[in-house]
Order: C-alpha cells, then structure tokens, then sequence
C-alpha cells in the first residue's frame, strides 16, 4: 500500500505537462491556437537568439540551435504548460566569460555538465528550495545582468573599433571610452533606427512583432543603401542552411575540472530563471507547473544542446509572457516554436547574412531596459533599510565581481536578517492575561478577566513564550527566564503559541527545567503542539521533571493543587 502511494507520487511529480494536456483532451481549435502562438514567439525569438549568441561570444547560429533543440525539449517534457525555452540575456556574461577562459569547447562542456547538475537536482526533488530565494536578490541580479548586456552592446550600437573588448565592467568601460574616436556615425543611426522602431510598435501596434520588424527595417535599408556598417555577414560569414550532426566536444578529466565552476554557475542561474519564468506563467494563467520536473526538462535540454553545437538552456520570462498572451493553450506552442524556427533558418539563411549588428545591439538594449524593473528596484529601497542592503549588494556585486557570488551573499545576508527579524519577534510574558488571550473573531476587548489572585501568588509563575522558537532566540528567551527572579513552588509554561522549537530552543527549556529542579520547584508544559512536545522530550524535559497538560487551565489547576500539597518546609527535589 505505501509503496505504490510512493510510486503514484513520483509518477505524479515527474509528468510532463504535455502527457497531462493530452490526457485531459487535445482538439483542433487547440492546434490552431498553439500554432499561432508557437509562430508568434518564433518571430520574437528569432533575432534575439542570435543577438544573445553574439553577445556571448559565439556564432549566432549557436543561439539558433539552442532555441531549436533546447526549446523543444523544454517544452516537451517539461513541467510548465506555457514555458519556452532558449537562451537567454542574464547568461550572457556567464556565458562570455566561460569562452574567453575555456573557449567554445569549455562552454560546451560546461553547458552539459550543467545539465547533469540540473538533471540531479530536479530528480533529489531539490527544485522546491529554489523559491525561497528573496526578491530582493532577484531584482538585485536581474538590474545587475541589465547593466552588463547594455555594457556588453555598447561596443555595436556605436559601431567602435576595438582590438580587445575587456570582460569586467569598469576595464570594458575604459576601453570604450578610449575607443570613442572610431565611432560610426551610420552604425549609430541603425542602432537607433532600429530602438525608435520597436519603441513605436510597441507603443501603437503592441501586438506586432517589433523586434523582427526592427531587424528586417534596418537590414533592407543597409542592404539597398549600402550602409558601410558590420553585418552578420561580415563578421561571421552568414549562418548555415542545414543542422549540424551530434557530437561531443573533446572531453578530458582536466577540462571538466577547470569548467566545472561554470558548470555550477550555469545550473544555479538556470533553476532560478526557469522557475522564475514557470512561477510568471502560473500568476498569468492560474495553472501551477511542476518545478521539479520543468528542472529535469531543463536538465535534459542542456545536454542534448551541447551536442548540436548549442549553449545554456533556460525558460524566458519574456517570450513565456508572450507565448501566454498570444493564446497558448498548452506545450505543443512551445514546439512548435522551436520547429518554426528551424523553418526559418533553413529558409532564410542567406538573407541573415544582411542583418546589421548595430541592429541586434539595439534589440538587446531595448531587452536590458526591460529587464532592470526599475519601479521595482526603487520600491524596494524606499521599503525598509534591510531589503535596501540585500538589493544593493547584489547589484553592485553582479555588475563588479561575479553573478553567481551576488546571488551567494544576497541570499546569506537575506537569511541572516530574516532570523533576526524571527529572533525578536519571540516574545516571553508572564502577566495574565496574555496577548493572545482575544477572542477568535478577532475583539480584541473581550480578553479573560485579570486573575488577581494568581497574579499576587507567590507559589506560582506563569509565562507564555510566543514565536518561532529556535537557536536565535534562545538566547533572549533563556535570558527572559532568568530574570523571573522569584523562586516559586511552580512554574507554569505555556508553549501555545510556539510553532516551532528547534534542538537550541529545547535546550535552553532543558537548562531553565534543570534550574528550577534544584530549587524544588514543579513545571508545567501547557499547550505544546505535537512536534514541539516531540522535540522537548528528546533533549530530556520529560516526567517526571516536567509534566505536559493540553491547556494552561489544567496545567495552572495542576501545579495549584501541587503547591497546596507541598509543605513550606519541603526539600529541594532531586535533579
């Protein structure tokens, strides 16, 4: 019986979304949807796949096959409905840093051990840990990526001559500066040809496709005017017309040492970017995708993406929002999206030849302007000075040192500031009646009447402990117990309101029971939930040195009936 309640389980975590819509009735007005859909995204992914390959470092047709090949098994497989995968802008700098250290045969190496990792991680169920990463540490690095692709485009948009292009902001930022003179004046009026554009479309004709409109504006003009500007053409020698046959890179044990550090950078990034774009894609719709099983999926894209010559495989926020608000009706829009943009590259290789890289430049700044969610990162430093810090340290240390270590120390020092915000929300009381005396319906005036007499008897103390009661507030809460002073008959501790006690926190009861044994004092334990009462009597606070009630009446009734029966002249009790 239990097992096969496991076995319902796993079958039921790891089933891609397309089994459950096809399960649920797949039919021909669902088709035409998705196929609009898929072909809508396709359109949109189509520049920015190249324009994110070249500003990676690598041949635009690597972002193709990612897109192609990755996508599809995204979709196919994965546990989000709506969710399209490909390359995406924020591993841009991961990306290009990996091939200037490593070379194209690093990154593909790194690409599929970072499937591996993400293949592991979603099947040791890992991928539910991934939400609690805080807001703040994800705008913090989304702005942080903005500032970099921008950065990284400025050398296009202005059509500037460099030998080399340094990889770290403010390195790449001098030798821009110094490189000002060579600047091309026709490449600037692409570049922002191809910005007023999209910026137009999307504000008069939202539902058109701006970026592809951009790209084929601006390479027609250059095409018949014969604009002296840098082309794909130019640069890479076009894109080719067929798929390349699967193969490994060469593998060595050194090689996937030295790559495994990107290896893990790729996976970190890629979890929360995919179930960040899953998570946007349930909030629109109201479906909920199945995040370990969209980190399988993921996991599997990119091993399968290196193989074809492709890199880093993640969900896109941006085309998964366009893929749902074009009418999606389920995965089979993200395949084919991935098989229409294999249509279009081998139909219409050659004419990629034309396309200005001042115009993909464009379409990456408009991107990175997208994506630094400005209005959010002003909220957050206006909101409280704690979420200011994490959002402000994970920036700069994004853009100044490395992503993958802003994500770190954002999340360390968000962890750290939530436990002092819990620590002090535990509270030690010991006047009736309590705070949490009210009413359920929430009156606040209707509280017990005031127990004189227990409050002036000397023979007993009552106190309640409220909160979260872990290792950082045991130190407050054991302090708080010992300044109570008096040494009474009794102690009565209402654990009501304490959902949760840890080992520390156990302890310290443990220390406070110890004490007041060698005083000869009786302890009550009232209203101690299950787990809490659990984790009590493994560290030892158990009859008979303690005596657990379900309520603070019987536990206040127990220990008066105790100090009646107890003589003044009684013996400390043993310990």
């Amino acid at each position: 019986m239990a097992t096969g309640s496991i076995r319902a389980s796993f079958f039921e975590l790891y089933t891609p979304k397309l089994v459950t819509l096809l399960r649920e009735g797949y039919r021909l007005p669902d088709l035409k949807a998705d196929v609009i859909s898929g072909l809508t995204v396709a359109i949109v992914a189509l520049p920015l796949s190249m324009a994110i390959a070249i500003a990676s470092g690598v041949a635009p047709e690597q972002g193709l096959y990612t897109s192609i090949f990755g996508g599809f098994i995204v979709s196919a497989l994965g546990g989000s409905r709506f969710q399209i995968g490909g390359p995406a802008g924020a591993f841009i700098v991961l990306v290009s840093a990996t091939v200037a250290q490593h070379g194209v045969d690093g990154l593909l190496i790194a690409t599929l051990l970072s499937g591996l990792i993400l293949l592991a991680i979603g099947l040791l169920r890992l991928g539910t840990f991934i939400k609690y990463i805080p807001y703040p540490v994800t705008v913090g690095f989304t702005a942080g990526i903005a500032v970099i692709i921008f950065a990284s485009q400025i050398r296009d948009l202005f059509g500037l001559t460099l030998e080399h292009e340094p990889g770290p902001l403010l390195p790449k930022l001098e030798a821009l500066g110094k490189a000002l003179p060579t600047a091309s004046m026709p490449a600037i009026l692409v570049a922002i040809t191809a910005i007023a554009i999209i910026v137009a479309i999307r504000r008069y004709r939202p539902h058109w496709p701006s970026f592809i409109i951009a790209v084929a504006v601006t390479a027609a003009a250059t095409a018949l005017v014969g604009l002296p500007v840098e082309t794909i053409g130019t640069r890479f020698g076009g894109i080719p017309q067929s798929l390349p046959m699967p193969h490994l890179p060469p593998l060595s044990l050194a090689k996937v040492v030295d790559v495994l550090p990107n290896a893990l950078s790729f996976a970190l990034l890629g979890s929360i970017e995919s179930l960040l774009s899953a998570v946007v894609a349930d909030s629109m719709t109201g479906r909920r995708h199945r995040s370990n099983c969209e980190l399988v999926a993921q996991g599997l894209a990119n091993i399968v993406s290196p193989l074809f010559g492709g890199f880093c495989v993640t969900g896109n926020i941006a085309r998964t929002a366009i893929n749902v608000r074009s009418g999606a009706r389920g995965p089979v829009s993200g395949m084919l999206h991935s098989v229409f943009l294999l249509l279009f590259m081998l139909a219409a290789a050659p004419l990629a030849s034309y396309i200005p890289l001042a115009a993909l430049a464009g379409v990456l700044a408009v991107v990175a302007w997208n994506m630094a969610e400005k209005h959010e990162f002003a909220a957050l430093i206006r909101t409280s000075r704690g979420d200011a810090v994490v959002l402000l340290v994970t920036f700069l240390l994004v853009i100044f040192r490395d992503l993958t270590e802003g994500i770190l120390v954002g999340f360390a020092i968000s962890a750290l500031l939530f436990l002092h915000r819990m620590a002090q929300a535990v509270e030690v009381e010991n006047t009736r009646p309590f705070a949490e005396d009210d009413r359920a319906d929430g009156v606040t005036d209707n509280r017990r009447p005031y127990e004189t007499d227990l409050a002036t008897d000397p023979d007993i103390a009552v106190f309640r402990i409220s909160g979260a009661f872990f290792f950082g507030a045991a130190a407050a809460v054991g302090a708080a117990l010992d300044r109570l002073g008096e040494h009474p008959k009794a102690y009565v501790i209402d654990f009501s309101a304490v959902p949760f006690l840890d080992s520390t926190g156990a302890a310290t009861i443990q220390g406070f029971v110890r004490k007041a044994r060698r005083q000869g004092a009786a302890i009550y334990i009232a209203g101690a939930a299950r787990p809490v009462r659990r984790m009590l009597l493994v560290h030892g606070v158990k009859p008979p040195a303690v005596r657990f009630r379900t309520s603070l009446d019987d536990a206040i009734a127990a220990a008066r009936d105790r100090t009646k029966s107890v003589e003044p002249a009684a013996k400390p009790l043993p310990v």
